[in-house]
């Protein structure tokens, strides 16, 4: 994996969700990463928004993000694991018209590095819909990381070789008929 210099760096118009019955403005550690990554990647921060794990809500702003011409990628933290109130890949599953489940693979694979087989415990996940790629990390600190720092800085770069998501991007519509 490698980056190409010679190739222009495109920025990519993402949000970020925290899903979390607790976390504030104040208190999302997580989300802040993640938005201190994306930004110092030279990405564009394009929505931030913290939601409780309910599938409706979650549904609601995965949808109104879909529909946002300015919002090219979402990135949620949290609500991935397996108790009653984590409910992020339900909804996801709602909205997701391709599933890229190399994504969730890779994340697990990476993570099992730091926290050996608790890893199973995570059901993050990624999809696209109507041209928007999604993608669900743990709420954790150290899983925010993990799939910024090992996955998402490299595939949300043009530059990196031999193949990376915005390359993808004019091409995810190409099932919609043209009028």
């Amino acid at each position: 994996m490698a980056i190409d210099e010679t190739k222009a760096f495109v920025p990519v118009n993402i949000a970020v969700m925290t899903v979390s019955d607790t976390r504030t403005a104040a208190t999302d550690i997580s989300g802040d990463i993640l938005a201190e990554r994306i930004t110092g990647a030279g990405h564009t921060l394009a929505a931030r928004a913290i939601l409780r794990d309910d599938v409706p809500s979650i549904v609601a702003q995965l949808k109104a993000w879909i529909a946002d011409q300015a919002i090219d990628c979402v990135i949620t933290t949290g609500g991935t694991g397996v108790t009653g109130r984590d409910v992020t890949p339900e909804a996801f599953a709602q909205v997701v018209e391709k599933d890229i489940p190399g994504f969730g693979e890779l994340f697990r694979w990476i993570s099992l590095k730091s926290i050996g087989t608790s890893t199973i415990q995570s059901r993050a996940c990624a999809g696209v819909a109507h041209g928007t790629y999604l993608f669900a990390l743990p709420g954790s600190r150290g899983a925010v990381k993990d799939g910024w720092d090992e996955i998402l800085k490299f595939q949300l770069d043009a530059r990196h070789t031999p193949c990376n998501f915005v390359e993808l991007m004019p091409r995810l519509m190409e099932h919609v008929a043209k009028t």
